[in-house]
């Protein structure tokens, strides 16, 4: 076992290891012209673990192997659990139901449409496009992370799928405003609000997207896009009944099992306690802050298991899903925002 008496300070040490890249890339992510980026520690730790898989990783001891699994499997679970106090009921409800539907339409038609287009049309493995799907559709790279633990993919399927998100939700991050000041997209800063939460892959990129317009707007994509987060639960138990549903199939009757995962059933019970107000701001953003550096630990592990050849033979399928659901997200979201302020006006 990784913690029996023996192998538990090899473990430890490759736990501690993965936290030096975790935080290198912390501190990394301070530089200025980064932070105007969006660029988050995530990335830059996934980037330095691949650099080092595929430069370095052979002198990494074998025995330091567990810690750096620990470190991409149970320690990202506690992440996302802890990812929980980053959003309240109270925030939802404040959004309205207009935020609301957008959200239940974007998540479950770009989960359809990704899957089918990824496995139907270009006949992507089954895993990766689930990946680049759900990051486009939820929270990005958390979202990404989540489910690589609840499908139990290869490293190099997540890494791919962080990279396309990562890619694209930068583009939407500075492309939005722009349309939004030269007058393109016409909305008003709740609308432009509702439509950058609704449509941006991560929740930092959100956050410039709107602040970059006004502060109103910034303060309402954060909202619209945690609601999204939020929807991450009912995903995850979904993906999980269908995993298992794929596995008995493929090995045959009598292998099913109820699996749901339990950090996401835990996660919904950390929002719903972060809405109580209990814990003072202080602490929340204590908590959230240990979040960001748990997340990038795992981040940095799953790119230290990454082989580049692996991602070489892959091809460009992936990119040309990406840039499909980037398409789909700009043009549903806005029809819909669109539609929503045609209704509100008539009434």
């Amino acid at each position: 076992m990784s913690f029996s008496k023996e192998h538990r300070a090899s473990t430890l040490s490759g736990i501690l290891f993965v936290a030096l890249f975790a935080l290198a890339s912390m501190y990394l992510a301070e530089i200025p012209w980064l932070v105007k980026a969006g660029i988050s520690p995530l990335v830059i730790a996934i980037i330095l673990g691949i650099i080092y898989s595929n430069t370095l990783r052979h002198h990494l001891p074998s025995l330091w192997v567990p810690g750096v699994q620990f470190s991409a499997k149970q320690l990202l679970r506690l992440a996302i659990i802890l990812y929980g106090f980053r959003v309240t009921f109270q925030q939802i409800a404040a959004v309205g139901m207009e935020g609301l539907i957008i959200d239940l339409f974007v998540v479950i038609f770009t989960l359809l449409l990704g899957y089918w287009v990824g496995v139907k049309v270009l006949k992507l493995d089954r895993h990766l496009a689930l990946l680049i799907t759900t990051g486009s559709a939820i929270c990005g790279a958390a979202a990404v992370l989540a489910v690589e633990d609840v499908l139990h993919s290869e490293p190099y399927k997540a890494t791919v799928a962080v990279g396309t998100v990562v890619l694209f939700g930068t583009m939407a991050m500075f492309l939005w405003p722009a349309l939004q000041h030269l007058g393109i997209l016409g909305m008003t800063e709740n609308q432009y609000g509702i439509f950058s939460g609704a449509s941006v892959h991560e929740v930092a990129q959100a956050l410039v997207a709107g602040t970059n317009v006004s502060p109103e707007a910034g303060n309402v994509a954060v909202i619209v896009k945690m609601t999204r987060v939020l929807l991450l639960v009912p995903v995850l138990i979904f993906l999980s009944l269908y995993e298992n549903r794929q596995r008995e199939a493929f090995e045959g009757a009598g292998k099913l099992k109820f699996g749901v995962p339990w950090f996401a059933v835990i996660f919904a019970v950390i929002i719903g306690f972060n809405s109580l107000n209990i814990l003072p701001a202080v602490v929340v953003k204590l908590l959230n802050q240990w979040d960001v550096f748990l997340l990038t630990m795992a981040m940095g592990a799953i790119g230290m298991e990454t082989n580049l050849q692996k991602i070489k033979k892959v091809g460009l399928k992936p990119l040309y899903l990406a840039i499909g659901l980037f398409l789909w997200l700009l043009i549903s979201v806005y029809m819909l925002v669109h539609f929503f302020g045609q209704v509100t006006n008539l009434l």
